[in-house]
C-alpha cells in the first residue's frame, strides 16, 4: 500500500539585507524569536522559548515556542549550513493550528547579492573601499501541512494573515541585521 505525499500550503518572501551572508544568517538564526515575532492580527506573538540550546544551529536541536494565546509549537532543526541555509520542522502545534495542521517547515536561504570584498572572517561578501557594500538576499519559505479536509481554511489563513506577517517579520529581521552590522563587535 502506498501513502499519499503530504500537500503543503505555504508562502515565500525575500528581502535584501545590507550585510554579509554570515552576519545575516547569524542574526536571523541566533536572535531569540521573541524579538522578531510579534502579534499580527489573529496570529499570536512568540512570548517565550523553553529548552533553547546555547546556540540555535545544531541539527537535531529542539525548542518549544510559547505563544501569546497560550498555545505552543516545537521546532526541530533539520539543516544548518552557517551563512547559507537553515531549516527546521514545526510539530505538535497546540491551539487552533493544532486542529488545522499536522506540522510545518521553515527554510531560510542566505545568498550573497552585492559584489563586496570579504567579511571579517575572510569569507566572501564583505565590503572594501573599492567595492560596493555587501548585501545578502534572504529568502524565507514557510509551509504548513493541513490535516485532511482543512486545506481551504489553512489556505485562507496563509493568504490573509501569514503572508503579510512573514513580510513584516522579515523586514524587522533585516533592520536588526543592518543595525547590528554597523557595530564592530556584534
Amino acid at each position: 500500500m502506498t501513502t499519499r505525499p503530504r500537500r503543503a500550503i505555504g508562502f515565500t518572501t525575500d528581502l535584501v539585507a545590507g550585510a554579509v551572508a554570515h552576519r545575516s544568517w547569524s542574526v536571523a538564526t541566533q536572535t531569540p524569536p521573541t524579538e522578531f515575532y510579534s502579534r499580527f492580527g489573529p496570529l499570536p506573538a512568540v512570548v517565550g522559548v523553553v529548552g533553547q540550546p546555547e546556540t540555535w544551529d545544531i541539527v537535531g536541536s529542539t525548542r518549544t515556542l510559547r505563544l501569546s494565546d497560550g498555545s505552543t509549537v516545537i521546532e526541530t532543526i533539520t539543516h544548518s549550513e552557517a551563512g547559507a541555509f537553515f531549516a527546521y520542522d514545526l510539530s505538535q502545534f497546540t491551539g487552533i493550528l493544532g486542529r488545522l495542521v499536522s506540522g510545518g517547515r521553515a527554510e531560510w536561504t542566505f545568498t550573497p547579492a552585492g559584489s563586496g570584498g570579504s567579511d571579517a572572517s575572510g569569507g566572501p561578501g564583505g565590503s572594501s573601499p573599492r567595492s560596493e557594500p555587501a548585501t545578502t538576499n534572504i529568502r524565507w519559505q514557510y509551509r504548513f501541512f493541513p490535516l485532511p479536509g482543512r486545506a481551504p481554511i489553512v489556505r485562507a489563513i496563509v493568504g490573509l494573515f501569514w503572508a503579510p506577517y512573514m513580510r513584516r517579520v522579515l523586514s524587522v529581521i533585516v533592520e536588526a541585521i543592518e543595525a547590528r552590522g554597523s557595530r564592530p563587535h556584534d
